[in-house]
């Protein structure tokens, strides 16, 4: 007897951002209601940015410094352990950066590391370059797939022609459970999957809600 598979979901993710992870959220909601399976991807927006520092604002600068650390020991955790702690580590750093107001410190990143049972040497790669080969070439699989114009999330699922359709966002708060999740799901591949079809968009009026 064959055992069908489930559909893989490539989710590509910077854990300081907000938007990212509410798409997150969402998508182990929809994990719950449609046959897929999520597989996690570390991508930068301090790698995406590199290039563009002196355009930005200064307060978005200082974010951007902040975001080197993160990535860096979500990387080495899963250069070092396997990857499939990078799931488990990403929603520990989500909850305490985004829902409980930590923000991207070193406390709560080795709180995270804790809160999944990886050992706390891997704070020490917060500051070394040593994984960041590894990281860029994760970021570039996932920006390669999409396009340069983007930010994080990055979600790539597979089309009809076996070809993989990606896309950014969906750009969502507050995360739809269920069937709203199944019906946002269900309509996202619609769309993303018609040919010639780029962009649709709104003007944000909320910030992220996290419950």
């Amino acid at each position: 007897m064959s055992v069908s598979q489930k559909t893989p979901v490539d989710f590509w993710f910077d854990p300081v951002c907000p938007w990212a992870w509410m798409t997150s959220r969402w998508v182990l909601e929809v994990e719950k209601v449609r046959d897929v399976e999520v597989r996690w991807h570390v991508m930068s927006l301090a790698v995406l940015n590199e290039d563009k520092l002196g355009e930005l604002p200064e307060e978005y600068r200082e974010i951007l410094a902040r975001a080197w650390a993160p990535v860096r020991v979500v990387i080495a955790a899963r250069e070092l352990h396997g990857q499939e702690v990078v799931g488990p580590l990403y929603t520990a750093l989500g909850t305490r950066f985004h829902n409980r107001g930590e923000g991207p410190t070193r406390e709560a990143i080795a709180g995270a590391l804790a809160d999944v049972g990886l050992p706390a040497s891997l704070l020490e790669h917060a500051d070394s370059d040593r994984y960041d080969a590894e990281l860029r070439a994760s970021h570039k699989e996932g920006i390669d797939k999409v396009g340069q114009d983007v930010g994080t999330p990055v979600i790539a699922v597979p089309g009809p022609d076996g070809e993989q359709i990606a896309f950014f966002g969906p750009v969502v708060t507050p995360a739809p459970k269920g069937e709203a999740a199944a019906r946002l799901w269900d309509g996202t591949l619609l769309v993303a999957s018609t040919p010639g079809f780029y962009e649709i968009k709104r003007t944000r009026t909320q910030d992220p809600v996290f419950d």
